[in-house]
């Protein structure tokens, strides 16, 4: 007897089909699909999402996934969101050797040794772990040493839960990291003060450090020297799309596009 208020299949969630995904890409051969979103539908099985062998970028956040057994075929797969699903396991990814940026945030792993499974994946650049935007996160990140031991797991990781480890940027992030200690209240006696606000605060940096806290000082250089780069990158790319709608669109007529 089915749960009253439920319709027939409700209960066991939705399954892939080949009908759906020539539906959602517009391909009429699962192997010429490069893309998919396939966010939010309540997908309980992956069904032959394996057969889509040339996939590059797949995006199943907010499912009731619980494994990603399909994926093992995707040798092509570069970019894959999987966040708030139900996922204990990423072993099939262990086949996905072009994986690049993968995003588990909201998920059951319980220890980072769920991880060892992605050692093998040399060109995995950014792993996400917990999105506190978003509320999502996994148990094993509830260990404060979660982050270290995570790095130390997986070397070749150049960006974990969006902060840079590795490559240009990452002393910016060992400064937060710092200033985020050097602002936690002290346990040593004195006298007392106001316990310090936290740096990411709207006008924290607004006024110039104390000549004395050399780390704060070094921190707010890189925090400007950062926003005024991220500028500049938003002015060339706006001049980039603007170049590329002028030169693709007919003349007289708007165009827009999706990334």
């Amino acid at each position: 007897m089915e749960p009253q208020g439920e319709k027939p299949g409700e209960a066991e969630g939705v399954r892939i089909t080949s009908q759906m995904l020539k539906s959602c890409s517009g391909e009429f051969a699962l192997e010429s699909i490069l893309l998919l979103k396939l966010r939010g539908l309540g997908l309980v099985d992956l069904g032959c999402l394996g057969e889509c062998l040339g996939l590059e970028w797949l995006d199943l956040s907010g499912n009731a996934l619980t494994q990603l057994g399909p994926l093992a075929s995707l040798r092509q797969l570069a970019v894959l969101n999987v966040a708030n699903n139900r996922l204990t396991g990423l072993e099939p990814l262990a086949a996905c050797e072009n994986l690049q940026s993968l995003n588990v945030a909201g998920n059951l792993l319980a220890a980072p040794s769920q991880l060892q499974c992605l050692a093998g994946l040399r060109g995995l650049e950014y792993l996400r772990l917990r999105d506190p935007l978003a509320r999502l996160s996994n148990p094993l990140c509830a260990s404060p040493s979660y982050w270290t031991v995570v790095r130390e797991l997986l070397p070749g990781l150049k960006v974990i839960d969006s902060e840079r480890v590795t490559g240009r940027g990452s002393e910016f992030y060992q400064l937060c990291r710092d200033l985020d200690c050097s602002l936690q209240p002290s346990s040593s006696p004195g006298p007392s003060t106001t316990e310090a606000q936290p740096w990411v605060e709207p006008g924290y940096w607004e006024s110039w450090p104390p000549r004395s806290s050399s780390i704060l000082e070094e921190a707010c250089r890189q925090f400007q020297d950062t926003v005024q780069e991220c500028r500049d990158l938003d002015r060339q790319a706006a001049d980039s799309l603007a170049q590329a709608e002028e030169l693709l669109s007919p003349a007289g007529t708007a165009s827009s596009f999706v990334f």
